[in-house]
């Protein structure tokens, strides 16, 4: 993965991206560098027909027959140094002095990125005061270093300068501080991110809002902050009624889910057909909200329905998000088996999916089995990160229980093994068509989806940047590299038939008409406008 390039090439899909080449950067920005230099010192620091995905399944307000389902599983925060940026605090502490090398530090900076010692109780602001302040009480490119190479020794700009700056490109301005960070020129990082802290906003235009959290990121990886933002954001705050209602607004506004959901739905449907005993392995079960429609197909088919298992995997945001444990996905889906005279079972294995052995998912002889991971197996840990890679340990253990089909959605993106710049470089142009395709859903002041970006992606991102090592547990990979880990671990891809394609174009036209799909390589791509997303693929 540390040559994207490489391995975009052999996904076969180069014309899905669209990258803005490095070449393309403004020079100027180099020239003002240049001439800031001054000697003040300090700084500032994703033919069957499921006829009941409506709309009352992706809703807090379900049907009788659903009541509690809520679709919105997200599985994916925020300073700066203005009031525009959602973290900063008023006199920052900086790091900058510590110049110890991090033996997880894949970037060469002399900052490790994250602290496990700090618990995150002493975050300049809490999220909740971030929203009432804004919202109210109501409420594969790798980046050539000769285009950034320049390295300035000034401390601070004037304020003219700095208004100079704001008149370039943001993305442009985001890069170069990244730039700056991973060649150990700190000076030059903290001047940009005094820049950035005028040009962002969490209620902009959509690089406004990813520069605001990519800025947070930035500055965490400065003040070894990371891991205590990512743990706090996702455990602690909002609760969880909230953070449920946050991730509704996602499901509702953008076809990332019900994509993963869908697709891999009518995967297991074909597979599965007229299997008398079958039992479903979701490694992200979150609310169960996924198998409501399933199950109701499989109950209306012809000779009667049959035997359903499924084994729930949990982590503790959906739990979190739940205000419960596992025994309410299972008690809610029970009772809608019930309701649709489905013979049922739920199998509560209540923990990771690094923790999961072949005892916690309780086969039975003579299942059809299928294994579901939306989201999800990017969070595993492979051999960049630990001897023990759990990724590959868990992929061998389900190609041993021989199913007849392994479902697989993942963000399409590079962010697995690549060092901290590429890294970065490649999170803004993917996260730039993410925004901007959340913003066409929504006016740019609106209070809920303002929130959800904060609470839902915005923490993923901070992780991504201010992390590494085992504290950096967003790893995504390309389809390519999902394919050649895959085989190696013995699977075969699964063809798609052209009913899951029917299916995701007909969920396409209830959205933007710059949301696209691509078969390319046996998978689904769901593209914005030109760019890839999030690919759907199948295997056995």
């Amino acid at each position: 993965m540390q040559t994207s390039q490489k391995h975009r090439s052999t996904a076969g899909i180069h014309r899905l991206y669209h990258h803005q080449p490095m070449q393309d950067i403004d020079p100027s920005i180099f020239q003002i560098l240049e001439n800031s230099v001054c000697s003040d010192t300090g700084s500032q620091g994703n033919n069957v027909s499921f006829q009941t995905y409506k709309e009352e399944y992706f809703t807090l307000e379900s049907s009788p027959a659903t009541t509690g389902f809520v679709a919105c599983d997200s599985p994916s925060v925020v300073s700066g140094l203005s009031n525009r940026s959602p973290f900063s605090s008023q006199g920052s502490q900086s790091c900058l002095s510590d110049q110890h090398h991090s033996p997880d530090n894949t970037s060469g900076s002399p900052i490790s990125g994250c602290s496990v010692t700090d618990d995150g109780n002493g975050l300049r602001y809490k999220l909740r005061e971030l929203e009432i302040s804004l919202l109210g009480p109501e409420s594969d490119i790798i980046v050539d270093s000769h285009y950034c190479c320049y390295k300035s020794d000034m401390l601070r700009w004037n304020r003219n300068q700095i208004a100079e700056m704001t008149n370039l490109n943001l993305k442009d301005v985001l890069i170069r501080c990244a730039h700056a960070i991973a060649e150990d020129d700190l000076p030059t990082a903290n001047s940009l991110m005094e820049v950035l802290g005028q040009m962002v906003s969490v209620s902009g235009e959509p690089i406004q809002r990813l520069g605001a959290y990519m800025l947070e990121g930035l500055r965490a990886r400065l003040e070894r902050s990371g891991s205590a933002i990512y743990k706090t954001l996702k455990c602690e705050v909002p609760t969880g009624a909230e953070l449920m209602s946050y991730m509704s607004v996602l499901f509702q506004i953008c076809p990332y889910w019900r994509f993963a959901y869908m697709s891999a739905n009518v995967v297991i449907r074909e597979a599965l057909e007229n299997e008398p005993r079958i039992h479903i392995i979701d490694f992200q079960i979150a609310q169960g909200s996924q198998w409501v429609p399933l199950i109701q197909d499989l109950a209306r088919q012809p000779g009667g329905p049959p035997r359903i298992r499924i084994t729930g995997v949990d982590d503790s945001q959906s739990a979190h998000a739940r205000g419960g444990g596992l025994h309410i996905v299972g008690q809610k889906l029970s009772q809608l088996a019930k309701s649709w005279n489905v013979p049922f079972e739920f199998n509560n294995a209540a923990m990771s999916g690094c923790e999961v052995e072949l005892e916690n998912l309780r086969i039975q002889p003579g299942e059809a089995i299928a294994v579901n991971f939306p989201y999800v197996l990017h969070h595993m840990p492979d051999e960049s990160v630990s001897t023990q890679n759990h990724r590959d340990r868990l992929l061998r253990l389900v190609k041993s229980l021989s199913p007849k089909v392994m479902t697989l959605v993942e963000q399409e993106s590079n962010t697995n093994t690549s060092p901290f710049f590429s890294r970065f470089v490649e999170m803004v142009e993917y996260y730039t068509a993410m925004f901007e395709s959340i913003d066409v859903a929504r006016p740019r002041d609106d209070k809920q989806r303002i929130s959800a970006e904060m609470h839902c992606v915005a923490r993923d991102i901070v992780n991504m940047i201010a992390c590494e090592g085992a504290e950096r547990v967003e790893r995504h990979e390309l389809l390519g590299k999902w394919k050649s880990r895959l085989t190696m671990d013995g699977f075969t891809p699964y063809p798609l038939s052209p009913k899951v394609t029917e299916a995701i174009r007909s969920l396409l036209k209830e959205f933007n008409g710059n949301y696209g799909l691509q078969e390319a390589n046996g998978a689904l791509y769901l593209c914005w406008k030109q760019r890839a997303l999030v690919t759907s693929s199948a295997w056995r």
